[in-house]
């Protein structure tokens, strides 16, 4: 007798990154998602640890979409002795053979570099999560699926995909369970894309679920519409104010679709006279892959002809090596300049704003969500300070938010999407957001649904998906990986940062050595106070 289906979250459960679904039912084990954590180092921590489940008995992987918080740890996976297959569409099959190989380079570069620091300083090295090769033979494992096609998963599980509206390639999946007396029928929404957006068509997905699970990164949120005028018009304003006869732009940008829209946009503006012309520099290799991926997916894409031409303008660059990155630094006149990665934990960005956050004549724009404890969030907050590849760099430039270009349904959108897809039977989880983010959306499906039929799971929970409703689990469970009540949030590495900035800010506005010894004994005082 086959028993009643579970569903475990192991991933993106009171956070935004990590995406991981687990499905059992029976003997079968379908993952939807295998994400890549970001944000505090308490989470990225957990990338390092085992997987919370036996690796040996996943039969398939589902995947939503090519973003590493999605995709990012299935060459860890394939490391631990994964063969099965990975089922994506073809646009997200084709991200993934450049993004998942990009990430591995970052990983064994980032891993180098730290331990070339631990020999320095006496400490033990440590090994990256997984290597190109990982990644390469994790490639070969996937399994085009096009939209609206029902594909076999495994026993009992069928699936297939619809349009989520996100990125190119981003797709929802409908999963339907053999169970008796009838099918059981589940919907991951996947990342849900705003209305409105440059390069993709609305999401779509049927009606008549038992159970759905949704996103929730704006789930607090409500923006103005993002026509195509209004996004162009705020863009517009942004590049007037940050321009400088000795400045620059410098944009922090995921390379996957963000880096495709915004150098659409800027094109567009600049052969409209909108903005005058310069140079736009992408200086991301992915950026320049993906660009490419893109190009051949054109067809498949609402403004794809608008894309091809800002491909092609002239005073576009794309650098590939170290050294034609390196060599921006000397670009004369005003420019523009988009780097991954977009949260600024990793990449070229990092240089990029090394260089120009001390300048009262740059601006850097920040033009996607910033996860808690990332380097973008903490200059989205408001940092006077930072702390760059083990450098204090004093923030002088101009700071600006855009969320205009979101890849994510705000909060009225993504109620509007689960309210299409009633009746809804059994439940609604809410994963893939922050506290706020995941109340906020909460609340707004209490209009609609009654309020036992809305979850928020915690990270490694486990719920039985019986029809009249979920019922979470204990047996077989073992304790999160971390406190949930941490998921999502600046931990004490942030705050151990945050501390030293503010005491090297104390010690310099300090009239003299007295008075920083002054300061020096009060710290003193208070750790030997709490000891």
């Amino acid at each position: 007798m086959v028993t009643q289906p579970l569903i475990r979250f192991h991933g993106a459960a009171g956070t935004v990154t990590g995406s991981c679904q687990l499905i059992e039912f029976g003997a079968t084990r379908v993952l939807v998602d295998c994400g890549l954590f970001q944000g505090s180092k308490t989470e990225k921590e957990l990338n390092y640890r085992p997987f919370p489940f036996d690796v040996d008995s996943i039969d398939a992987v589902i995947l939503t979409h090519a973003h590493i918080d999605h995709s990012g740890l299935l060459p860890k996976l394939v490391k631990l002795g994964y063969e099965g297959p990975i089922f994506a569409t073809p646009a997200t099959t084709d991200l993934c053979s450049v993004m998942l190989p990009d990430s591995a380079h970052i990983q064994e570069s980032e891993v180098d570099q730290l331990n070339r620091r631990n020999l320095r300083r006496g400490r033990g090295t440590v090994t990256p999560i997984y290597t190109a090769r990982d990644a390469a033979v994790a490639v070969t494992l996937f399994r085009q699926v096009r939209l609206g096609v029902w594909e076999r998963a495994a026993d009992g599980v069928r699936f297939r995909f619809w349009n989520a509206g996100h990125l190119l390639g981003s797709a929802s999946v409908e999963v339907e369970l053999d169970t008796s007396p009838t099918p059981l029928r589940v919907l991951f929404s996947g990342d849900i894309g705003p209305r409105h957006k440059l390069l993709q068509y609305d999401a779509a997905a049927p009606t008549g679920w038992d159970y759905v699970v949704c996103e929730s990164t704006y789930g607090d949120v409500e923006r103005e519409d993002a026509t195509d005028e209004t996004r162009r018009r705020i863009l517009h304003s942004e590049v007037i104010q940050a321009t400088h006869p000795a400045g620059a732009l410098i944009i922090p940008s995921f390379a996957v679709e963000r880096t495709q829209e915004l150098l659409t946009d800027l094109v567009y503006l600049m052969d409209t006279g909108k903005i005058a012309t310069c140079p736009i520099i992408i200086d991301s290799p992915l950026a320049t892959r993906a660009s490419e991926i893109f190009r051949r997916h054109a067809g498949e894409l609402e403004n794809g002809d608008l894309l091809v031409k800002a491909l092609q303008a002239k005073h576009v660059r794309f650098t590939e090596t170290p050294e034609q990155s390196k060599a921006i630094d000397f670009t004369k006149g005003f420019h523009i300049v988009i780097a991954a990665s977009g949260m600024c934990e990793a990449g070229r960005i990092r240089h990029r704003l090394k260089n120009w956050l001390w300048r009262d004549e740059g601006t850097v724009l920040l033009v996607g969500y910033q996860a808690a404890g990332t380097l973008g969030r903490i200059l989205e907050d408001g940092a006077s300070v930072v702390r760059i590849q083990g450098e204090d760099i004093r923030v002088r430039a101009r700071i600006r938010k855009l969320d205009i270009y979101s890849g994510h349904a705000d909060g009225r959108e993504l109620a509007e999407w689960v309210r299409s897809r009633e009746p809804i039977g059994a439940g609604v989880f809410l994963v893939h957001g922050e506290d706020a983010a995941l109340e906020g959306m909460r609340q707004r499906l209490h209009t609609f649904l009654l309020e036992d039929k809305v979850v928020r799971p915690r990270l490694d929970a486990a719920f039985r998906l019986e029809v009249k409703g979920a019922v979470e689990v204990s047996e077989g469970v073992s304790p999160p990986r971390i406190d949930p009540l941490r998921a999502g949030r600046m931990d004490w590495n942030n705050d151990l940062q945050s501390l030293v900035l503010d005491l090297q800010a104390e010690l310099a506005k300090a009239a003299d050595d007295k008075a920083r010894g002054v300061v020096i004994r009060r710290v003193r005082r208070a750790l030997n106070e709490d000891a």
